[in-house]
């Protein structure tokens, strides 16, 4: 699932694309892509005709379009393989395109192309943002934590919240109640960075830690986003077709028994929710007390 760092280039792509420009129609391909619309498709299409598109703003991993009036937006979740592209309004239409919304200056439309029917996009209110004071938020993530990247981000808050969640920091960090945007790769590489085990008990996390851990967060999901992403498929790409190429660069995520970057002790994998945490077993030794 796209993370933070793969949101932004997306959000940063539409807003050069679609920032001012009006809309024509709207087309809704597939109703399962409007499911949390719950007025239905042809009420999704007929909402959006001929309203103005803003500036797109981002959270974690969620990102909308704010229309004229400011009081409703289009919020967008990619899912597992949901992309937002733009092109030329001829060109043939995508095998798994979902909503196509065209545009009165006759120039690029915007398609949302969704695979696996994961990703969604909704028209819903803007309410007044928890975070932020002055802001606005789409109403269904008014609940989510801010993202380590937005200024209205508060290191100290994020610190007391994490010695009360009794819980294991790699968990804690994947919680969007207590910080939004972080996945399962760039936990793993904010870990690796700040030398923590992803089991560590987050009561016993000190205020360094933490800082360290925040610090490490930032600079690999702004290293993520300067060379577009991290692109292992072609199910993320920016609103041009084009993948990220943070892969090369990852230290810990996928790495298994490959050598650590920094000491060369092979990688270690771990089973995780489901999923999978690496770490190196030197620089990252597992605490006497964890949380699993």
């Amino acid at each position: 699932m796209p993370e933070l760092p793969e949101v932004e280039v997306v959000r940063r792509g539409l807003d050069q694309w679609t920032t001012g420009r009006t809309i024509a129609s709207a087309e809704v391909l597939h109703p399962r892509s409007v499911r949390r619309h719950e007025a239905g498709p042809a009420d999704f299409a007929a909402r959006l005709a001929g309203r103005a598109m803003r500036a797109p703003r981002r959270r974690g991993k969620y990102l909308w379009i704010p229309l004229d009036g400011e009081s409703e937006a289009v919020l967008a979740h990619l899912g597992m393989s949901g992309q937002l592209l733009v092109g030329d309004p001829g060109r043939e239409r995508e095998k798994h395109l979902r909503v196509r919304v065209g545009f009165d200056d006759g120039g690029h439309d915007l398609r949302f192309v969704d695979q696996r029917t994961f990703g969604h996009l909704m028209l819903t209110d803007l309410v007044p943002d928890a975070h932020a004071a002055g802001s606005l938020v789409p109403e269904p993530i008014v609940h989510i934590a801010a993202d380590p990247l937005e200024d209205a981000f508060d290191p100290e808050v994020f610190f007391r919240a994490l010695r009360r969640r009794k819980t294991g920091i790699k968990r804690a960090l994947l919680d969007q109640s207590l910080i939004s945007g972080v996945g399962n790769i760039y936990a793993d590489e904010a870990l690796w960075r700040a030398r923590l085990h992803w089991a560590r008990p987050t009561e016993t996390m000190t205020r360094a830690e933490a800082t360290r851990l925040l610090e490490a967060a930032q600079e690999v999901m702004g290293a993520a986003l300067a060379v577009g992403g991290t692109s292992f498929d072609s199910l993320y790409v920016n609103v041009n077709g084009e993948s990220g190429y943070f892969e090369r660069s990852l230290d810990a995520y996928g790495r298994r028994d490959e050598p650590c970057r920094r000491c060369g002790a092979p990688i270690r994998r771990d089973e995780f929710m489901n999923r999978s945490s690496y770490s190196c077993p030197v620089c990252q030794p597992r605490p006497r007390r964890a949380h699993y």
